[in-house]
Order: C-alpha cells, then structure tokens, then sequence
C-alpha cells in the first residue's frame, strides 16, 4: 500500500476481532476504510475510534452472506472515494464445536455460507472492478485448520480449507489483470471466537482449550505484526505473489523482493 495516495480498503467482519485490528491499522496508515458488518452497534465504534484518531471511514451494514448487500456496499464505497483497492475478507463464523459425529447438520451449512459464499461474495462484489482497472488486492483471512487438521472444528477447519483453494484458483484467471489474491493466517488472536472454545469445556478438547487459555491471558498475536503482513499483501511490493498461503510468523519479509517457487506457500504449505 502507497502512502503517497489515498487507497480505499473493503474490510468484511469490521466491526470486531482482527477485522476491527486491520481497520484501524489500514486507518493509522492514511488508507480510507470501508467498514462492512451485520451488527450496527460495532461498526459505529470501530468508525468513531478511527475518526477519533483522525482516520477516515465509513461504515457499510451488510451480511456478506448476501451477494446484493455485499455489491451494493461496494458500489457505495466507490461512489463516495472511487474504486475499491484493497478487499480485506475477514467476516467469519466458528461454527460447531466438538466431534463431527454430534454436529448438527445445519450448523455445517451455517459456517459455509458465511465463511465460504461470504468470501466469494466479496471477492465477487469487487474483481470485475480491479480486472477492468488492471489494478487490485484482495486479502482473505484464514484461521487454524486451513492447512492442516483440526479435530472438534471440523466445520471450520474445512471452510477455511476450501478458502484457500479457491484463492489459488481464483489467483491464476486474475493473474493476467495484475490483481492479487493471498491467503493471510494471523496467528491466535484473542476474539470471540476464544470465549466459545472456553465455554464449549470437553468438547473443545483439552489441547484447544488449553490454547484458548493461553490466547486469553496473552491477548495472542501482536497486532503490529497482523497489521505489518496486512499492509505488506496490500502494497506493490507484494505485486509478484499471488495465490499464497501467508502466515504471519513465516518470514514472509523475504518476499518484498523474492517471489515463492509456484508450489510454496499454498494449500499443501511446502515452504522449502
């Protein structure tokens, strides 16, 4: 991301956790911040810090379950400052907790429509867009189980799993209108969703529910190092990735002036 010209960037799930962290840092570094959320209430004090701070924001009430809520808030967002240049995906849900045998089936529809249409919706809402301006961005955020297994999250972990191949595919037919779409995992962050691993007890497991203890006294994550990867895939010096898997403790710095082998960094995570 230039801080030489104003960028506007479209962050789903805005209104709390790491989407409420990357927008106030988007902020805090010049950028505009369209603010996309279900819940009102929240994004009117993510926008107020943000202005308070001096930032710029406005805030954009949709489900991104909904494909013409999502495309009309992005046509919103470029009425009011021009095209949309980065799209942050961050609007997610955990969904069922414990062993897949005991989930409720509709739960498992709730978590994909959300975690999995939610994101295509966005990316939908804003690529013909980017591709016709040879020009854009789009960040999906990750979580555990993206790339390996996660037993008792077995919903989650396949949603986000699915994310990331469809990033990768989607990266390849984009590729040729230099827009850039990666994956960013931002490590264990301290959010609502922790407090559902805590309050699920046993069914949690005792491997997550220790984590989610640890998360709870540590807050997780710094957010600099959330924000610094955010921006980094947001800027030019990131035009050569696409289609990767970044995780916010790789050393990912590296690429600011190399690229990745095609097969590194994806789905199958082969780093070397």
């Amino acid at each position: 991301m230039s801080s030489s010209q104003e960028v506007n960037v479209l962050i789903t799930g805005a209104g709390r956790g790491i989407g409420k962290r990357l927008a106030i840092g988007f902020a805090h570094n010049r950028a505009r911040v369209g603010l996309l959320g279900r819940s009102q209430g929240e994004l009117d004090v993510t926008k107020l810090e943000i202005e308070d701070s001096g930032g710029i924001a406005l805030r954009l009430r949709a489900d991104v379950r909904n494909y013409e809520q999502v495309a009309a808030a992005a046509d919103r967002m470029s009425r009011e400052w021009g095209s949309v240049h980065t799209l942050v995906a961050n609007a997610a849900i955990q969904g069922p907790i414990g062993l897949f045998s005991e989930n409720r089936p509709g739960a498992w529809s709730e978590v994909f429509e959300t975690n999995v249409i939610g994101v295509m919706n966005s990316c939908r809402a804003v690529l013909p867009q980017m591709s016709a301006r040879r020009a854009g961005k789009i960040i999906v955020v990750v979580g555990q189980g993206a790339a390996s297994p996660r037993p008792r999250f077995a919903a989650y972990a396949a949603s986000k799993a699915a994310i990331v191949r469809f990033v990768e595919s989607v990266a390849d037919e984009v590729r040729g209108d230099n827009v850039q779409i990666n994956c960013m995992f931002p490590g264990e962050t301290y959010t609502s969703m922790t407090d559902e691993i805590l309050h699920a007890g046993e069914k949690a497991g005792f491997d997550e529910i220790e984590a989610a203890e640890r998360i709870q006294s540590t807050g997780g994550t710094l957010s600099d190092k959330q924000i610094r990867l955010a921006l980094f895939l947001a800027s030019e010096n990131s035009n050569h990735l696409s289609g990767k898997l970044i995780y916010v403790h790789d050393d990912w710095k590296k690429f600011e002036h190399d690229s990745a082998r095609p097969d590194a960094y994806t789905l199958r995570r082969h780093l070397k």
